[in-house]
């Protein structure tokens, strides 16, 4: 079973972090953040990863340490749960509408961390969400997580729509790049014989 858990406590942030990577994409994600727990609740639905989420953050003072440091542990929880990534496709891509919106997401569990963000939120809030915050998410996630993750929007007007195409298109990349390869199912992805 690809699974882990992870804890990590700061003066900041209290979180745990529960991952099955072979799950069925059900979730209970609860941030103190509505909007970052509806888009966790996308990115396991879409990626079939199945994922529970505690955060206790300071929220008094505002959503960044909680953010951010939700992408933190969750990229850590992953790179656990795919230990050497033995027969995993290793690469993943979707192309994803949203209404207006329409995202593209491509990348490589690499253990090679890099990320492209190539995308425009029209408004700096959502609700009462830091639209910012949607890329700290990304870049936490993709650093601890050994992604290198290329994320562009082509069209978008709606904000929401914008960051919801966002994370669900990484998370069917995602879905695709951590399925088993029924022709290579022993072997690790590289030429290398390591990621």
């Amino acid at each position: 079973m690809r699974s882990a858990t992870v804890t990590r406590n700061t003066a900041e942030t209290k979180i745990t972090v529960e991952v099955n990577l072979d799950g069925t994409g059900s979730y209970d994600n609860q941030t103190g953040v509505g909007f970052f727990d509806h888009m966790l609740d996308q990115l396991a639905r879409h990626s079939l990863i199945d994922m529970v989420v505690r955060c206790e953050g300071d929220l008094h003072i505002d959503d960044h340490h909680s953010v951010e440091d939700v992408g933190i542990a969750l990229g850590q929880a992953l790179t656990q749960a795919m230990g050497d990534k033995r027969g995993i496709v290793r690469y993943g891509s979707c192309l994803l509408p949203m209404d207006d919106a329409l995202v593209r997401a491509a990348l490589d569990l690499s253990a090679r961390p890099f990320l492209v963000w190539n995308v425009d939120l029209p408004t700096a809030k959502i609700g009462t969400f830091d639209t910012e915050l949607v890329r700290e998410f990304f870049q936490a996630f993709s650093t601890h997580g050994g992604i290198t993750l290329h994320v562009d929007m082509l069209h978008g007007i709606n904000s929401h729509h914008i960051a919801e195409a966002a994370f669900k298109a990484v998370a069917r990349a995602l879905r695709d790049a951590l399925e088993l390869d029924p022709r290579k199912a022993d072997a690790i992805p590289s030429t290398k014989g390591a990621l």
